[in-house]
């Protein structure tokens, strides 16, 4: 059995991609809050290892993959979203700037073996006019989003330019992904 410890309907969209559909989707429950101090790396990992061992310990014969995703700007993690003046403030701290986007990606194998990966990619977003920020907040399409962006949607027209990989960014890079799933014993049809 393979399970996806996420509810992000974007990772069930990119795991699509690689024609695997997981026979269950749980929803971890974990604090997602940062530690005094933490950085972007360990946090992500902590975070995508606390998932996966939150679902694995329900189910032990499964195949779990979890993810997590930070956009990080310097050694600041940006939080995620959840109404208009964060989104805002995050936008303005992201306008004429080159940031990061770290998903790291997590297997719990049913013989307890633990297999993660960590994928980053840099995003360059043009300066932004305040015009500008205020027509994307109106689209709400950040609602919920890290960074208060969302690259799948209509933020891609600010962004100058992406250094990795353009899946890594919505939430599952798909490369690294793919070696997982097989590592795990998960066929993918690409």
């Amino acid at each position: 059995m393979f399970i996806l410890a996420s509810a992000s309907p974007r990772r069930q969209t990119l795991l699509a991609r690689l024609g695997v559909v997981p026979d269950q989707i749980v929803p971890p429950n974990v604090d997602e809050s940062p530690l005094k101090g933490e950085l972007p790396r360990p946090y992500v990992e902590r975070l995508a290892r606390n998932k996966a061992l939150f679902v694995h310990q329900q189910y032990p014969e499964a195949v779990v993959l979890s993810a997590d995703t930070v956009v990080a700007c310097g050694r600041r993690i940006l939080p995620k979203a959840d109404d208009y003046d964060i989104a805002k403030k995050c936008l303005r701290l992201l306008s004429g700037r080159r940031h990061l986007v770290m998903t790291s990606i997590c297997l719990f194998k049913p013989n307890g073996q633990v297999i993660q990966r960590t994928v980053k990619t840099f995003v360059y977003f043009k300066r932004l006019s305040q015009p500008e920020i205020e027509g994307y907040l109106a689209t709400n399409q950040w609602t919920g989003k890290a960074g208060g962006y969302a690259i799948q949607d209509s933020a891609e027209c600010l962004v100058i330019k992406i250094q990795g990989s353009h899946a890594n960014i919505i939430g599952l890079p798909l490369y690294e992904t793919r070696n997982l799933l097989i590592q795990g014993g998960i066929d993918c049809v690409f």
